[in-house]
């Protein structure tokens, strides 16, 4: 019968320590965070999204952008090196001018800048942005908008360009082109 009394007591204080850790982590999730960071203007200062594995933040917009497009019965498209060349290109160059702007700044367009590197198909359409978003609030933002989800939903597209600049501060300049 000792034993048994000995069980018990262990059983007790195994449920009294599970009981402790379920109210702390229940506490722990009630926790609040801390207050965004706020501009002279009052609004939230946006969150650096810092890129650390480039080939997985270009294959998650190729397959975002694909899903999107197979949800409208489209072509899938692929990268094209290119492509990929010439959107890089302009990504650096609008930081360098610090304007999200389609002409790069020895006044080049996207058709020029897609056949300097080496592309031999047709240029159908360039979407660019500046922000501190993810590839994937990027492509959302562009898809908001009609002028920038034609270009992602053009049905004769079958190659992309993706690439992007990060600004050591974090704002990222993204540039996305599509050929056939």
């Amino acid at each position: 019968m000792a034993a048994s009394g000995g069980s018990d007591l262990v059983d007790r204080m195994d449920r009294r320590v599970f009981l402790a850790q379920g109210l702390f982590l229940t506490l722990a999730a009630c926790a609040t965070s801390s207050a965004p960071t706020v501009g002279p203007d009052g609004k939230p200062l946006p969150r650096v999204y810092r890129i650390t594995d480039e080939r997985a933040v270009s294959y998650r917009f190729l397959d975002a952008m694909n899903t999107l497009r197979a949800a409208k019965s489209l072509p899938p498209v692929a990268f094209d090196a290119n492509l990929n060349a010439a959107a890089a290109t302009h990504s650096r160059d609008m930081s360098v001018q610090n304007r999200p702007w389609h002409f790069g700044s020895d006044g080049s367009s996207p058709l020029l800048r897609a056949q300097r590197s080496g592309f031999t198909g047709r240029v159908l359409g360039e979407n660019i942005s500046e922000t501190y978003e993810t590839e994937l609030e990027t492509l959302s933002s562009w898809m908001a908008q009609p002028d920038t989800r034609v270009v992602i939903m053009d049905p004769l597209a079958t190659k992309l360009g993706f690439a992007w600049f990060q600004e050591p501060g974090g704002k990222l300049w993204w540039t996305m082109v599509t050929g056939a």
